[in-house]
């Protein structure tokens, strides 16, 4: 790693946060919902006090905050924005024998945050220890994008449709690595094609949980009747599920003053997403535990990151 700009990273957030979290989650105002209403209007109340409950009285940030510190953490200027990523090293392999580890690069999207592949990192580096093979083991790196978490606020709107640039230039310039791979999934998809398509140079070949959401929007001259069936299946899931983007993108100050004073109300809006985006079958903790659901709530909740978030969705200016 070369190790200029960059700087070993500790997450630690101060107490008087964690002290006025508490007095915030004691005295939650809660809204009105019709009864039998559960979670077609949003996330149901009933759960939410659930979940706001175990936060006040049974989750422990610090033991949360210890583990994600287990990783290798670093910040870095790139192109002049503070990145903070985790960047582990793979292991079983002893120089001079067998191949090196290949580098890997996960891209997160929305609402997330590095914490998306902390389960995965120890599979990618060690897979020795879990069944796999040690010369395929991975050089992980995790960034999290400008605006989420750790990393800083991005300068102006738009900037994630410039994140594939700061990759390469992390990943290359920052690390030194000639060739890697490269993941994502919602905006981490996007990211991740646009590096594929600007630095076919150094990317060796990029993995997608899902289809960049901007081809949606590009239709064809001459639809077939499968065409025209995704094209109306993607209409209807945009009027019924994609309101959330069109508020973010367009008016992304008005949700971002409510939900950085509320701890109640950035948990109602993120935990939605992960229940409705998950293959959970409307049973939300059949995939995610309490823990894991407030673990990337806090990190939204203590970097104050949910309004700086939103700018992604938004156009960049022409």
């Amino acid at each position: 790693m070369k190790s200029e700009n960059i700087s070993a990273f500790k997450i630690d957030v101060a107490a008087d946060v964690l002290s006025d979290l508490q007095h915030r989650l004691k005295n939650t105002r809660w809204s009105y919902q019709i009864e039998g209403a559960n979670w077609d209007a949003g996330t149901d109340l009933s759960y939410l006090k659930e979940l706001v409950s175990y936060w006040q009285h049974g989750y422990d940030w610090r033991k949360h905050e210890a583990a994600l510190n287990q990783f290798a953490h670093f910040k870095a200027q790139v192109d002049g924005i503070g990145i903070h990523f985790i960047h582990e090293r793979g292991k079983g392999h002893e120089r001079g024998k067998g191949p090196k580890p290949f580098p890997l690069i996960l891209t997160h999207g929305y609402p997330d945050s590095f914490y998306r592949f902390a389960k995965i990192i120890p599979i990618l580096t060690d897979p020795a220890s879990f069944g796999g093979r040690a010369e395929d083991a991975f050089d992980v790196v995790v960034p999290d994008l400008p605006g989420y978490g750790f990393s800083d606020r991005p300068p102006k709107v738009g900037t994630v449709f410039r994140v594939n640039d700061l990759w390469a230039h992390l990943m290359t310039d920052k690390l030194g690595y000639k060739r890697f791979g490269a993941h994502g999934g919602d905006w981490g998809s996007t990211v991740t094609e646009q590096l594929a398509r600007s630095h076919a140079d150094c990317v060796a070949g990029i993995h997608l949980t899902d289809v960049p959401f901007g081809h949606i929007f590009q239709k064809v001259d001459d639809p077939s009747p499968a065409e025209k069936k995704f094209f109306a299946h993607n209409k209807e899931w945009m009027q019924k599920e994609g309101a959330y983007a069109q508020l973010q993108s367009t008016k992304p100050q008005s949700l971002a003053q409510g939900m950085n004073d509320s701890p109640a109300g950035l948990a109602a809006w993120i935990v939605e997403k992960f229940r409705a985006w998950s293959d959970c079958g409307g049973k939300i903790e059949s995939r995610f535990t309490k823990d894991e659901l407030l673990t990337q709530i806090m990190i939204y909740w203590a970097t104050e990151s949910i309004g700086p978030s939103f700018l992604g969705h938004q156009p960049p200016a022409a």
